[in-house]
């Protein structure tokens, strides 16, 4: 779960980074940006599959996995107005995915749970933080397992690290059509 400490310290690192220009309003809506976000996270999202399916890397699963999380995270923010710098762009996609994209997944979900009206709100904020989660958890291990472990444990994260990538890709596509 995001505890209020994180969430806080998101919303105060993204009044700095729109200050340092790490993070940008995005002026005039560019297709040609929107649809290489778009295509490089479909992109990594099926290398990361075939790579899977083939037994080729486990290493490259979890990297291509993390990869099509990040850039559906930036095609989101994108349609949102804003466009990320060329600094620190890892922390600065996590942080705008908790301020500006976290309610909004929350909100999308809670349609997709009307069924269990009174459990939504509840579900909801749980799912959209474990969607965060999951984001923060691959760019961890993206960085760690590149460099040290065992062939059998990388093949068990990297279709942990799919799976979450496919659950993300398919919660992030729901707010690039609303």
């Amino acid at each position: 779960m995001l505890d209020k400490k994180v969430i806080l310290g998101a919303e105060k690192n993204i009044r700095r980074y729109l200050a340092e220009g790490k993070l940008k309003k995005v002026e005039r809506f560019d297709n040609n940006i929107f649809n290489t976000y778009r295509k490089n996270y479909l992109e990594s999202l099926k290398v990361a599959d075939e790579l899977l399916k083939n037994n080729t890397s486990s290493l490259w699963v979890i990297v291509c996995s993390y990869y099509s999380m990040f850039y559906s995270t930036n095609a989101v923010l994108y349609k949102l107005g804003y466009k990320t710098g060329t600094e620190m762009v890892h922390k600065v996609t996590l942080d705008s995915l908790i301020v500006f994209i976290r309610n909004k997944l929350r909100n999308e979900l809670i349609d997709y749970f009307k069924e269990a009206k009174d459990n939504a709100l509840e579900l909801a904020e749980f799912k959209s933080n474990k969607l965060i989660e999951d984001f923060s958890s691959e760019l961890d291990k993206r960085g760690r397992y590149q460099y040290d472990m065992g062939e059998e444990i990388k093949r068990a994260r990297a279709e942990t690290s799919l799976k979450r990538a496919k659950e993300f890709i398919f919660e992030m596509e729901k707010l690039l059509v609303a």
